[in-house]
């Protein structure tokens, strides 16, 4: 699932682009007369410059290319997203500044998150028999990226496709706090030490350490559960920093996949924090630098000064999917033959600018083909046109689709007993430009409307926990007292609840009553035309990600399971639509829920 970017205006405003890069070439270099003379001793070089790139996020994306739509990427920012992009500003920045002056390092979330990613772990896995090598390993190879920290959504194709990109890397997966559940040790390298030659001096030894997200545990608990556990970054880094200052480290640069407010989506469901980046600067002392993740923001340059040193530490976050590259210039002095970091700036580039890399077009363009190929394949039609553009305040049908596909799975196979128990789904809208059109619809159709490779569950909840969970879905919306006029430009996310985390319920009537205060919204819950006791016992059809506690959610992880299975959702709505050949908005459930202002509807 995604991220929580949590308070992002807050960072993005304390966030500042720092000045010119660098001058590459190290001073006090020998003069040509000077090294002629080869009786004197050699000169050494006393200051030195290098830098560290960073990507994060980036979600498969390796052309500048949105499958969905089929059609280049737009946004109306003027981004663009890729790989070759960005692989552009890399060889200028090697070019500028000298090739061993230069490291490029990841912080996660690579192989899912676009219609390519899920081609080569679903479609064609790399894990079958003579599979090719992953696109993302095939350009990040290319563009010779020295490490990568594993993000969450490496583990949602389970860890035997993990394995096998890892193996098709020339550069370590990073991972301090991914453990072995069993023995506790280090189920992937924890760090790597990277050494940059300077003539005539001492190597500049930078240690790399890799930190992934706790939320793992939960997110992609049924791949990872009794196989891996996920302790946190302050307490994994209080462990190996010290590791690399020992082994001699001159500079110490983390890559987190964790966002930098110290926050946490999942309440109180894990003991450890999904954004603690900042908090890995405050309190553990060593570390020069942190390329940060995880939370699909730009923060260009930020600083955290530790509390134990007084030492400032420099974080910088590119955004997602290519639109930014992070770059790390840093300065250092030969103090008694040891190097210091005199001055550390960071900033971001926008690759919007320059040509896709032409090497990554002719190594990837015959793997980017066949899924635009694979997305455009037709697999039934629709009747109507179904946009999901208001799907954040209106039952819709576009929704109502999602919905029935999860009620008829879970109806299918469930047990005598627990068939005879009412049947409800929970989903989420997210996306608002997904759009089913009326006639022919592909494949690129349904995955733009469901983009995340979730599962399918039935969990038991009462009435009184129904109630509880619709509520707290309930505080994405701002209060809007009664007589004053609705603007849904300004009506949902409230929170910090994104679109990914608020769930509506199929097979149930509800409103909710955005006059009234968070925790008492909810009013006229029934089911079957009559009100929703407190005992009464519903299975409800819910995703993976929200089953096992994402966005902290009440009740739903611990509830009693009725139902589970392997199957994607995004497939078993494509099979729904090949099976019928035709979607009609008049066979879904219908939802009946709706907004209202003390009782009177808003819409």
């Amino acid at each position: 699932m995604p991220v929580s970017p949590m308070n992002r205006r807050a960072f993005v405003k304390k966030s500042a682009v720092t000045g010119a890069a660098v001058a590459a070439a190290g001073t006090g270099a020998a003069t040509p007369a000077q090294a002629a003379a080869e009786h004197k001793p050699p000169q050494h070089n006393r200051t030195w410059t290098f830098s560290i790139l960073g990507t994060t996020d980036l979600h498969s994306h390796v052309f500048d290319w949105d499958y969905y739509k089929d059609a280049a990427y737009s946004d109306s920012k003027g981004n663009s997203v890729g790989v070759a992009r960005v692989a552009t500003l890399i060889k200028q920045q090697r070019a500028a500044k000298g090739e061993e002056h230069v490291l490029l390092v990841d912080a996660g979330d690579i192989i899912q998150g676009t219609s390519l990613a899920y081609y080569f772990a679903r479609v064609q896995p790399i894990t079958g028999k003579g599979a090719p090598k992953h696109p993302m390993a095939v350009a990040m190879n290319h563009m010779r990226y020295d490490a990568a920290a594993l993000g969450n959504h490496e583990f949602n194709y389970g860890i035997e496709v993990l394995r096998k990109f890892e193996s098709q890397c020339r550069f370590p997966l990073l991972g301090a706090n991914a453990l072995d559940a069993k023995t506790l040790k280090p189920a992937f390298q924890p760090y790597t030490v990277k050494r940059i030659c300077v003539p005539g001096a001492p190597d500049i030894k930078v240690g790399i350490l890799g930190l992934t997200n706790p939320g793992i545990a939960l997110w992609d608990k049924d791949n990872v559960s009794g196989k891996m556990v996920f302790p946190g970054l302050v307490e994994q880094a209080k462990k190996y920093v010290p590791r690399l200052r020992a082994l001699g480290c001159d500079v110490v640069f983390l890559t987190d996949h964790s966002g930098l407010d110290g926050s946490s989506s999942y309440g109180d469901e894990l003991p450890y924090i999904e954004n603690a980046s900042n908090l890995v600067a405050q309190q553990v002392p060593g570390i020069d630098a942190i390329l940060v993740g995880h939370t699909h923001v730009e923060v260009p340059s930020y600083t955290v000064k530790n509390e134990e040193t007084g030492e400032d530490v420099l974080l910088s976050e590119p955004y997602c999917w290519g639109y930014r590259l992070s770059v790390f210039d840093f300065e250092l002095e030969l103090v008694r033959g040891q190097w210091k970091v005199t001055k550390k700036t960071a900033q971001t580039l926008n690759p919007n600018t320059v040509d896709e890399d032409p090497e990554i077009k002719k190594l990837l363009e015959a793997d980017h083909e066949l899924v635009v190929k694979y997305v455009n394949t037709p697999v039934g039609t629709c009747t109507e046109d179904l946009s999901a553009a208001e799907s954040c305040w209106k039952d819709v049908p576009i929704m109502d689709f999602i919905h029935q596909v999860q009620m008829d799975t879970v109806k299918a196979g469930l047990s005598t007993a627990d068939a005879a128990l009412p049947l409800i789904s929970v989903a989420a809208p997210f996306s608002r430009t997904a759009d089913i059109p009326a006639g022919s619809v592909t494949i690129k159709d349904i995955a733009g409307l469901y983009i995340y490779d979730n599962t399918l569950y039935g969990k038991k909840l009462t009435g009184a926990q129904l109630k509880d969970y619709l509520e707290y879905a309930a505080k994405y919306y701002y209060k809007v007292p009664a007589g004053t006029k609705v603007d849904t430009a300004t009506l949902t996310n409230a929170n910090s609840f994104w679109d990914y985390m608020y769930d509506t319920a199929a097979g149930v009537s509800y409103d909710i009553d955005i006059a009234q205060a968070e925790g008492s919204r909810i009013k006229n819950l029934s089911w079957n035309g009559t009100p929703v006791a407190d005992d009464q016992v519903f299975v409800v059809a819910v995703n993976n990600y929200r089953a096992n506690g994402g966005s902290g959610y009440p009740h739903i992880a611990a509830a009693d399971i009725a139902y589970s299975s392997t199957n994607e959702i995004r497939q078993l709505m494509i099979d729904y639509v090949t099976a019928k050949g035709a979607l009609d908005p008049k066979d879904f459930a219908v939802t009946n829920w709706r907004l209202a202002q003390d009782g009177t509807p808003v819409f």
